[in-house]
């Protein structure tokens, strides 16, 4: 959820310097570009939720969320951008530790129904 907030915050930010006037290339790939950060915003507020409802789906959902941090994170960071590319791995590197943990894995083993899966 932190980072779904996160990355709505980000969002916004880009839709500020958008508004504004911040040159871009072009305004309509600037434009998909907030669409993606808007959808992919409300994708992991909607794992987040489920996830907290203890549903099993959710935890491949959230691993490929944080694979997906981690592809922007590394060349952030070895781009010279230590710091933000810090910021986005550490992040991403505890989620993946907590995901498999035996109590994560217990509490989402949801199938759909009000009963435990297996």
């Amino acid at each position: 959820m932190l980072e779904a907030l996160a990355l709505l915050g980000a969002a916004a930010w880009y839709a500020f310097e958008l508004l504004t006037g911040a040159p871009v290339l072009t305004f309509w790939g600037a434009v998909f570009t907030l669409g993606l950060l808007l959808a992919f915003s409300a994708w992991l507020f909607a794992v987040g939720h489920f996830l907290f409802r203890g549903y099993r789906w959710t935890r491949a959902a959230a691993l490929v969320a944080q694979l997906f941090v981690l592809t922007i994170g590394f060349p952030t960071m070895t781009g010279g951008l230590v710091l933000p590319g810090l910021a986005m791995i550490l992040p991403a590197l505890a989620a993946i530790v907590f995901l498999f943990q035996k109590s994560v894995i217990a509490y989402a083993s949801r199938a759909g129904g009000t009963q435990g899966a297996l």
